[in-house]
């Protein structure tokens, strides 16, 4: 997998602030420098947020993309429009996107009220109670790596980004005459996690995105072609889609009390360990998000979460409820993804059940030899993340720096005290 989430290793300091943040553990600090593990990455944006230097930093496509294809449409999230000062229509920032080099817009809040509308239609009758929404990739791959009793709770529809490409596509094909190939789709996208989904997506056999722009590229260039609109462009999408942007927004959408929306990826391993345990009796529904206030709160936006929410709730003001529904003989099943989803072993230690066990006792045994203190000095995000890395043979128990000073005592030379940082020194001489 190509992740969007990299690391710049001349911006690392080493400073071990990043492992500390990341839910799956994901990130070791070896020789100074940091090392993004790539089969446990969920591309959530946690460490780039905590970086204090700027050296983890989320890649996506270039604008030079538009040029590889005669026909472009761009698919706006809608967590776009509430990036922008003093504006009560939507339609200009659809204009704006036109203005800026693409030949249509197609709303992503469009496939997202279509999606809730089958939502609303099936109410849980495909997936376990309570069913889980699929909305955010990062929270999707979370699932899949660690709560694998889980991925039967999960919404069967596809990300409403995807449905819209598909949709887009197959009217643009209609329209122009082209082939599929030579339309460009591209998603505008609020975080890292959407776009690693638009390159390899979760339940599909392809990709049906052909790229995504980071929101805060997308954002510098539509300041300039938002000026130059005249007559902005309908918006074909009412409040139900647009909030899909604000953590809450597709929980609304279900016209029903009995949900809850969860947001932060801490808030939402705790939520799915508690489905996990049964203590969610009587919710239908968890929608849950990587990030604070939902999509608004991505790391490659703008403007802080909580504006972008308060310019949301104005836009709705002016909107119709919905502009789209679901038809079953109509739509077809462009809406349900066409594979399963499947557990993703990111941390299994062993094909074997038998040596799997026997490594889990090592693993055991070693986490009550060490201190405990998750103090992360050896470069791991705790105590029991070093001995898992000591069983596998990626790193040895000597990096604990208190096992260090154990061994510095026996022998010849300064107490082993001396080498540890003040916080941890025992002797008060040191």
């Amino acid at each position: 997998m190509i992740h969007s989430v990299t690391l710049d290793k001349d911006r690392c300091k080493g400073c071990t602030t990043c492992i500390k943040r990341c839910p799956t553990e994901a990130i070791r600090v070896r020789r100074g420098k940091a090392t993004i593990l790539s089969e446990r990455c969920i591309d959530c944006g946690e460490c780039v947020r905590a970086c204090p230097h700027r050296a983890k930093r989320a890649v996506c496509d270039p604008w030079s993309r538009l040029s590889d294809f005669e026909y472009n449409i761009a698919l706006p999230a809608p967590s776009l429009y509430g990036q922008f000062h003093n504006m009560d229509d939507a339609g200009i920032v659809l204009g704006g996107l036109v203005k800026a080099g693409f030949d249509e817009v197609y709303e992503v809040a469009r496939a997202a009220e279509t999606i809730s509308d089958r939502m609303r239609q099936s109410r849980g009758s495909e997936s376990a109670l309570p069913v889980i929404s699929s909305a955010c990739p990062a929270c999707t791959r979370l699932i899949l790596q660690r709560f694998p009793k889980l991925i039967r709770h999960i919404d069967p529809c596809v990300a409403p980004a995807e449905l819209a490409a598909i949709r887009a596509r197959a009217l643009a094909v209609k329209k122009t005459g082209l082939p599929g190939g030579k339309i460009g789709v591209f998603f505008i996208t609020p975080c890292p996690a959407k776009m690693t989904a638009a390159h390899n997506p979760v339940g599909l056999p392809a990709p049906v995105i052909d790229g995504a722009f980071s929101m805060s590229d997308v954002y510098l260039r539509l300041l300039p072609a938002m000026k130059k609109v005249e007559t902005p462009l309908p918006v074909t999408a009412g409040l139900m889609g647009i909030g899909w942007s604000v953590s809450g927004g597709e929980g609304k959408a279900l016209l029903s009390g009995r949900y809850i929306s969860v947001d932060g990826i801490p808030n939402v391993i705790s939520v799915l360990e508690d489905i996990e345990d049964g203590k969610l009796e009587g919710i239908e529904f968890v929608e849950i998000g990587a990030c604070t206030q939902g999509c608004l709160g991505g790391c490659l936006t703008v403007e802080n979460p909580f504006v972008a929410k308060a310019r949301i709730r104005n836009l709705q003001k002016y909107m119709p409820v919905s502009q789209n529904s679901y038809s079953p003989k109509e739509d077809g099943d462009d809406i349900t993804r066409p594979l399963p989803l499947e557990f993703t072993p990111a941390w299994q230690l062993d094909s074997s059940l038998e040596a799997a066990m026997a490594k889990h006792r090592q693993i055991e045994a070693l986490t009550e030899r060490l201190p405990g203190l998750d103090c992360s000095s050896c470069g791991t995000p705790s105590c029991r993340a070093l001995a898992e890395d000591v069983t596998l043979g990626f790193a040895s128990e000597e990096d604990c720096i208190f096992h260090m000073r154990e061994h510095m005592a026996l022998s010849e030379g300064p107490p082993g005290d001396n080498f540890l940082p003040p916080p941890f020194r025992r002797s008060i001489e040191g």
